[in-house]
């Protein structure tokens, strides 16, 4: 395939993320054609010309569309905040870009659909960001829990936490306002609905309760203002295959960084893992004497693939910004129509509909069946 002209769109945290995958890709996988960087665009020129100079971008621009619009630019990445989403994506997707957008798709619902919609119309390659289903440890959990190592799995626990918002003096932002989404839900709960997607399928029925820390945070020009979303959820879930599961997040949780812990217990043994402690995961097998029975932990090592593309070695670790290279060589593959491991804008929208589906229980206080 030849290389791909790639256009960014927001040079935030994950936009570098986006832009150090694009420059890293060819060097660690070799086996693809080195994307060219073509295009970047940001919120004014200035800007604009700094980023394009330090993540290697040919051309920069303070107007979006102009980005999309040019023909070099075969692949767009959007990392710009979640409201802003469905405009460029569905833009990109109308010019004949692919694309490779952050999640979640959009704050609205009807916004999520009309991405599909664009996207199925458009006959492109469109994905979500879900970096964390790359990681070769969950890969290999994936494996081991096809192997049937611990049985038929029974029950799930996932709990995602962080602290970015636990300090109630931290200033109000973009990511309070209701226009930005439920909150803790769609912000990153979104992150361990795509691990359950990736090893046991979508959610089929939920019942939810969120909660506000904090009612108010301060403004940087004096006094306070209300905080619209909810930066904690509880959710009860009931999966494919009738697995019952709990969800719990906040963004509010002292202490907290990047915290995915994945307990999944089967009839015959059980596994964890915590994305605080990406590159491990403790495998429990209820064989053998009782004496003698534990968790034994395994360390990520070049056996669990991709990792072998990395590090020669076991032990020494990967990290976020590598997953995120793993997703970028996934994408190539889905453009080249090679099978890949990636969330589409079909498989996002259900998780979607999912954190949806959870607002409603909310609100209504009941059960809700996902169709």
């Amino acid at each position: 395939m030849k290389s791909l002209g790639v256009g960014l769109i927001g040079t935030g945290y994950m936009g570098k993320c986006h832009a150090l995958a694009w420059n890293a890709v060819k060097t660690v996988f070799g086996d693809v054609e080195r994307p060219r960087l073509v295009h970047l665009a940001e919120a004014n020129k200035d800007l604009a010309d700094a980023r394009a100079s330090e993540f290697g971008f040919e051309k920069a621009t303070a107007d979006w569309r102009r980005l999309i619009a040019d023909p070099d630019v075969d692949v767009v990445s959007v990392t710009t905040p979640n409201q802003f989403h469905p405009e460029m994506a569905i833009a990109a997707l109308e010019a004949g870009k692919h694309v490779w957008c952050e999640k979640p798709m959009a704050p609205a619902f009807a916004d999520a659909e009309r991405m599909l919609d664009a996207a199925r119309r458009a006959g492109k390659v469109a994905v979500l960001g879900y970096n964390y289903i790359q990681n070769p440890i969950i890969r290999h959990i994936k494996r081991l829990i096809g192997e049937g190592a611990i049985g038929q799995v029974n029950h799930i626990r996932v709990e995602m936490d962080e602290d970015f918002m636990a300090d109630p003096d931290t200033l109000f932002y973009w990511k309070s306002e209701l226009s930005a989404g439920y909150g803790a839900l769609d912000d990153f709960a979104v992150h361990p609905l795509s691990l359950l997607w990736y090893l046991f399928g979508h959610v089929d029925a939920v019942v939810t309760d969120m909660s506000r820390p904090y009612a108010d945070r301060p403004v940087k020009e004096g006094g306070r203002r209300k905080v619209e979303n909810h930066d904690a959820a509880h959710v009860l879930m009931r999966l494919d295959g009738g697995i019952s599961a709990v969800l719990m997040a906040n963004r509010a949780a002292w202490g907290r960084k990047g915290r995915i812990a994945l307990q999944i217990f089967g009839s015959k043994g059980a596994i964890t893992f915590d994305q605080e402690r990406m590159n491990e995961f403790e495998l429990y097998q209820a064989d053998g004497r009782g004496s003698e029975q534990g968790f034994r932990k395994i360390l990520a090592a070049p056996a669990h693939h991709p990792y072998d593309r990395f590090i020669p070695a076991p032990g020494h670790g990967l990290g976020f910004n590598d997953l995120k290279i793993i997703e970028c060589r996934e994408l190539i593959r889905a453009i080249s129509g090679e099978p890949s491991v990636i969330v589409t804008f079909e498989d996002g929208l259900r998780i979607e509909k999912s954190v949806h589906a959870m607002a409603e229980s909310f609100h209504q206080r009941r059960w809700i069946e996902i169709a």
